[in-house]
């Protein structure tokens, strides 16, 4: 069999290239459960649809893999109508949220074949060889395709219990010198070092999040939060700097720390180890809430971590209340004056746009960021399949048609829907008023066109 891969690219426009790890962990098993692929890794060589053709025509490609999240729908759309027109037989894989939220558009309104349904660590390779050996795909766990007309979904596959029992991602498989070449753009000012000597690479230390925010969809997101064992995540670290000569690490997940406890035990397994390295990480917006918690903080900071992201969102308890965020201004106040106080940047999120939405509460919640001395990653409501909000959009009819609305889908720095009582014109010029504002008082320093860029734009555009 003959199998192609391919790397989607979100935002081929930016410079920024975030390495793939969900699809890392997909072709780390797939390479050590003995299968041959070929990799086209379009983000980082941006290739066009006649550059595609080329490639996929480069073999008779029996099945073909790719995949993105649920926002990227048009990307798969388009790729998978040139592979059925260059092979009519093979078998189209996706994964990802594209997948796992729609499986019904994708595998009727495109030429998708097969939908992995949640984690692909192991369902890729039971894939594979069912594909290969030509047996029954009823028999595979998280699953769903076409069978005479109707989709098939075959019983949910049950998470991985323990995620530090996952192999470390093989970076051999991509161009991993680029990845680290790129990662330069990706990390926030102020920088420890000069911006030109980063070399940083990500690793996953937990899968899903304990939080359950009603605009919100991942593919974990009805699995329980698992995180790696401390000792197991230096270890990989400790591999990572001695094969690639790393300085900086990325904790790519969607919560690194969700409890003081985990937060500890990493600090210190980092402490112990003697490795020296610089590290950002995510954490819930109330998780340092006492003046106890400095020695923590300050002791994370001793162990490389530059940074601390979390999410604010909104300001208003109302719309707090129908995010389903169980946090408090005066929890994230605190939070960001301890961490602040321990000497270390604070970054946050806002999403600007639930039927609650007025001008004053979004110059509220801007009005809070400047009081905390923190610079917004702002945008609007993006109502994903799977979340509460996109059921609420369908129920009053702001979406209508699902597939359009699908192919519509983007950046949630662009208007896509406004579910507020504002017309978009007043919605978009309060927000944008707002950031102008929080830029100049914090003395930001961003052009007025790149105010609602998130953190890795800013950070791009700084560098050049």
């Amino acid at each position: 069999m003959n199998i192609l891969v391919i790397n989607t690219s979100l935002r081929p426009e930016s410079r920024v290239k975030l390495f793939p790890v969900g699809l890392g962990y997909v072709v780390t098993a797939m390479k050590r459960a003995g299968f041959s692929f070929d990799l086209v890794d379009i983000d980082v060589y941006h290739y066009t649809d006649h550059e595609m053709d080329r490639l996929i025509a480069k073999k008779p490609y029996d099945i073909v893999c790719m995949g993105c999240i649920v926002t990227g729908y048009k990307i798969i759309k388009n790729l998978a109508k040139i592979i059925r027109k260059i092979h009519p037989e093979a078998m189209i894989v996706v994964g990802n949220s594209v997948a796992t939220s729609i499986p019904d558009i994708l595998l009727t309104k495109t030429e998708s074949d097969i939908a992995i349904m949640g984690e692909g660590d192991v369902a890729i390779v039971e894939l594979l060889h069912a594909l290969t050996n030509r047996t029954s795909l009823h028999d595979i766990a998280g699953i769903c395709f076409v069978e005479q007309g109707q989709v098939v979904r075959t019983p949910p596959r049950p998470v991985i219990k323990d995620i530090s029992t996952l192999p470390y991602v093989d970076f051999s498989i991509f161009d991993i010198e680029y990845y680290i070449e790129n990662s330069k753009l990706q990390v926030n000012d102020p920088l420890p070092i000069p911006r030109e000597q980063v070399r940083a690479l990500p690793i996953n230390t937990a899968r899903g999040c304990i939080a359950k925010c009603t605009f919100c969809y991942h593919v974990f997101k009805e699995a329980p939060y698992r995180y790696r064992s401390a000792q197991v995540i230096v270890n990989e670290i400790r591999d990572m700097i001695e094969r690639y000569q790393l300085n900086y690490i990325f904790f790519s997940d969607e919560l690194t720390f969700f409890s003081k406890k985990q937060a500890f035990e990493l600090v210190n397994e980092i402490l112990a180890s003697g490795l020296k390295f610089y590290w950002t990480g995510t954490c819930r917006a109330g998780l340092f809430d006492s003046e106890d918690d400095l020695y923590l903080i300050e002791q994370m900071k001793q162990a490389g971590c530059i940074g601390m992201a979390y999410s604010l969102e909104s300001s208003n308890a109302e719309i707090l209340k129908a995010m389903n965020k169980h946090i408090t201004i005066e929890q994230f106040a605190k939070q960001t004056e301890l961490i602040q106080k321990a000497g270390l940047p604070t970054w946050t999120s806002l999403v600007f746009g639930y039927p609650q939405e007025t001008p004053e509460t979004i110059q509220n919640t801007l009005n809070c960021c400047i009081d905390n001395r923190i610079y917004p990653s702002a945008g609007y409501l993006l109502p994903q399949p799977g979340s509460y909000m996109y059921e609420y959009a369908l129920k009053n009819n702001f979406i209508v048609d699902e597939e359009k609305y699908l192919i519509q889908l983007g950046d949630r720095q662009d208007l896509r829907i406004n579910l507020t009582t504002m017309t978009d014109d007043v919605f978009q010029e309060n927000v944008m008023e707002g950031m102008k504002r929080c830029n100049e008082q914090l003395d930001v320093g961003l052009a007025e066109d790149k105010l609602i860029k998130t953190q890795y734009y800013r950070a791009a555009e700084k560098d050049e």
